[in-house]
């Protein structure tokens, strides 16, 4: 089996990429520039070198059919493109093209090169917008309130079209947030660990966070990789909300993130109205009911398992030193 990572090097496709090559699976990572590619995440799990790394400009029709047509995958796994929701309010062109243009060539280019070709779609809660307290479903209708949320909208529904249209086996999973120590700093979970972290060692006074309000449904990134690779192994290809089902605020995260260093978070957390985004959603929590049904897959970590292993990987350094 020949798997091909669209966003080899990013936290989900570097995961993915060592649950591949675990399962035995030949794996072709691809990045913008392979060239000049950060294959930090790779190296932290021992991967750098077991994947073939290739360019790939998700965006340029051209780049994508060359890559297949060259490189013949079984299996697509489109995790590539912007993957900020505050970044996409400032760069909302570079949202659409990387994330639905780049899914639409991806599948016109299986069309072309072998229709045989399994797609997965990485999908976003943001899709839904605020459901109120409701646990959203596949059922749930999207209502997106920011440009990359717009662009994942987009996305699922060419997957959807063309898996109509087309007979293509192409499946979306509709991942809610997860996380791990392989996050990007730009996100406010590793911004809030490494904060409270810092605050720990001496090196920070204080950490400026947004709307502490608000309540997502977190889960365990290297475990939702996984449930990537099932959802192209039923006969039939389904889409899926992927989540834990437990939603809790971002001042709970932060609170337990803190309470692993030995601090109380409200003596050194403050709220800055600049932090804020545009349009936000209130309330975030999935129903993954059916991700249980047709793969037998329910959620083993929450986020207090999350939290508990970033804080005590961002500390490692520390103990090491």
């Amino acid at each position: 089996m020949k798997a091909l990572i669209a966003g080899a090097t990013g936290q989900d496709g570097a995961y993915l990429a060592a649950h591949l090559l675990a399962l035995g699976h030949e794996v072709v990572g691809t990045t913008r520039d392979a060239g000049s590619a950060d294959t930090g995440r790779l190296r932290a799990l021992g991967i750098d070198g077991r994947l073939k790394l290739v360019s790939m400009l998700p965006s340029d029709y051209r780049s994508v059919l060359r890559t297949l047509a060259q490189h013949r995958p079984d299996h697509i796994y489109f995790l590539a493109g912007q993957t900020s929701v505050g970044l996409s309010f400032d760069q909302p062109v570079e949202a659409i093209e990387s994330i639905a243009t780049g899914t639409l060539n991806v599948l016109e280019a299986i069309r072309f090169v072998n229709p045989e070709i399994r797609l997965f779609n990485a999908g976003s809660s943001e899709c839904f917008g605020d459901t109120g307290t409701t646990h959203a479903s596949e059922q749930t209708p999207f209502r997106p309130l920011s440009p990359y949320a717009v662009a994942k909208v987009t996305a699922q529904n060419l997957v959807t079209n063309y898996r109509i249209a087309y007979g293509l086996y192409a499946c979306t999973g509709i991942l809610f947030n997860h996380e791990s120590p392989l996050r990007p700093d730009r996100f406010v979970t590793q911004k809030i660990v490494r904060g409270a972290h810092a605050v720990a060692a001496g090196k920070a006074k204080q950490l400026s966070l947004g709307n502490l309000d608000i309540s997502r449904d977190w889960g365990w990134a290297p475990e939702y990789v996984t449930v990537m690779a099932k959802m192209l192994t039923p006969d039939s290809p389904t889409d899926l909300v992927i989540a834990t089902g437990r939603s809790v605020s971002l001042s709970y995260f932060v609170e337990r993130a803190f309470r692993n260093f030995k601090l109380d978070w409200r003596e050194f957390v403050q709220v800055d109205d600049a932090l804020r985004r545009p349009s936000d959603i209130h309330y975030g929590a999935g129903d993954p009911s059916l991700a249980a049904q047709v793969l037998g897959w329910r959620a083993q970590y929450d986020v207090d398992y999350v939290v508990d292993q970033m804080c005590e990987a961002v500390a490692r350094p520390a103990v090491a030193d």
